[in-house]
This record gives C-alpha cells, sequence and structure tokens, in this order.
C-alpha cells in the first residue's frame, strides 16, 4: 500500500492523544509502532509532540487540557472554514465545546460534540496540512461507537455531508454504518454494545493500521497495554482492541483486501 497524505475536506485529517503521562505515552507508542517522537520546544505549543514515520507526520501526544479529562485519542475533521463548521454543529443539534481557535501558524482547531455524546474535532490546515496513511503505525479508520447512533446520522449528513450506508452484520449483531463522502467510505459507525459498562460514554476510536495484528498485540502488551478485545478475523482482515497504560483505547487492524 503506497503512502497517502490525507485529503483535507470532510475526511479524517488528524489523530492526537491527550494523555494524563504525556512521556509515558509517547515511550508506549514509540515501541509498539516505533515511531519517532518530537516535543515541540516552543512554549505556546505547551509539551504538544509530532510522531512520525520516516520523517513524515502520524500523530500527535500532548497533555491533557483538563485534569479531569480521560487519556484518550481524538480524531479530527478537515474544513475549509471551522467557523462555517461550529454553525452547522450548533444548528444539527450538536454542542461546540472548544471553539474555533487558532494554532500558531499550524491551522486552526475546534472540538464538538454530537448528539450522541461523542467528541469529534475539527481542524483547518494551515503550516500543518494532515497526517500520512497507508504503512504500518498509521491511521487505518476511526469509528464511532455510539448509544443511540441512528441520532447521529443526520446530524454527521449535516456537519460534514456523510452518507450513510448500512451494512447488515451476523445475527444478534447490530448493523453496521459506514459514512461516505462520495463514494469512499471515511468512516464507520456502530450501536454500541450493551455489555459495556453504562458509565462508558459514546466515542470515536482510532484503528492504527499494522503488518501483523497477532506480533504488535504482543509487542503492545509486554509495552503495559491492556486486553481489550484479543485478535480476531474479521471479513476483510484482522484486528484487536487494547488500552494504553494510561487508559486510552485504540485498535490494530490489518486489511486484506
Amino acid at each position: 500500500m503506497a503512502d497517502n497524505t490525507a485529503p483535507a475536506v470532510n475526511k479524517p485529517i488528524w489523530i492526537d492523544l491527550s494523555s494524563s503521562d504525556p512521556a509515558a505515552s509517547r515511550d508506549f507508542y514509540s515501541k509498539v509502532f516505533g515511531w519517532q517522537v518530537e516535543v515541540n520546544p516552543d512554549p505556546q505549543y505547551g509539551g504538544y509532540a509530532l510522531a512520525k514515520i520516516g520523517g513524515r507526520d502520524v500523530a500527535g501526544i500532548g497533555p491533557k487540557m483538563m485534569p479531569e479529562a480521560p487519556t484518550a485519542w481524538s480524531v479530527y475533521i478537515g474544513t475549509a472554514d471551522a467557523a462555517d463548521l461550529a454553525t452547522k454543529v450548533q444548528a444539527a443539534g450538536g454542542k461546540v465545546i472548544a471553539p474555533p481557535m487558532q494554532v500558531g501558524d499550524q491551522g486552526c482547531m475546534a472540538v464538538f460534540q454530537d448528539p450522541s455524546g461523542a467528541f469529534i474535532g475539527a481542524w483547518q490546515p494551515m503550516a500543518m496540512g494532515g497526517f500520512v496513511t497507508g504503512t504500518p503505525g498509521t491511521y487505518q479508520w476511526a469509528q464511532l461507537n455510539s448509544r443511540g447512533v441512528e441520532k447521529t446520522l443526520a446530524f454527521y449528513a449535516a456537519v460534514f455531508g456523510w452518507a450513510p450506508r448500512t451494512i447488515p452484520m451476523d445475527e444478534g449483531q447490530p448493523p453496521y454504518t459506514q459514512f461516505l463522502v462520495g463514494d469512499e467510505s471515511v468512516a464507520g459507525g456502530m450501536e454500541m454494545n450493551p455489555m459495556v459498562p453504562a458509565e462508558v460514554p459514546s466515542y470515536w476510536m482510532v484503528y492504527f493500521s499494522v503488518g501483523d495484528v497477532d506480533a504488535t498485540f504482543r509487542k503492545a502488551i509486554e509495552a503495559g497495554g491492556r486486553e481489550m478485545v484479543a485478535p480476531q478475523d474479521f471479513p476483510g482482515g484482522r484486528s484487536a482492541i487494547l488500552a494504553d497504560p494510561q487508559g486510552a483505547v485504540f485498535a490494530l487492524q490489518m486489511v486484506t483486501r
């Protein structure tokens, strides 16, 4: 699979981790994915670090902005106008959690909450255009795990222009929704498993591309990660879900077709 730089508008363009222990997080993901992580020395960026593979940006890692916030991965959708997007979010029944703000000369970011309670970010790029994808250790997929996914479909259609496509699953499992921009599937969503504890809110989960799910899973466990869902096959590939040592949930995925 060739390297690709993520396109900018209405598609995932960036991911980052807000951590209770950024140094430990940098060490963990460097061991798991082979990232080279560089902390920006400029004080205005608050210790934010860029993770790179082959000298190209793949993700960010930084400290939590609020002490009460969980350590978690965030997904950012590219936009040409973050302010206009914030207006659309409010009109569609979402909440603006962090209004559009300039991040140095890098771009403009905002954070929203969809009607099911899941947080989703937006990035209007300037100097920092986005991440590289298509090789092991880079972003692969974003999935909404929602308590009430049906009530989010109109929201994402109004805000990002995403058209939902419902895919039936095996008996006893909820259907899977693919979000389309034109003919391209850019993200997915499904109803959260009722076995998940009630205190877990709706959330977006980041999937990372790997060449060998089982080997990377073992490496993550050895580095201090915790098993959430053991490696298993799915139609078209293999995947696993883990929590990192600070509690952030992420997934590994290998696509075979």
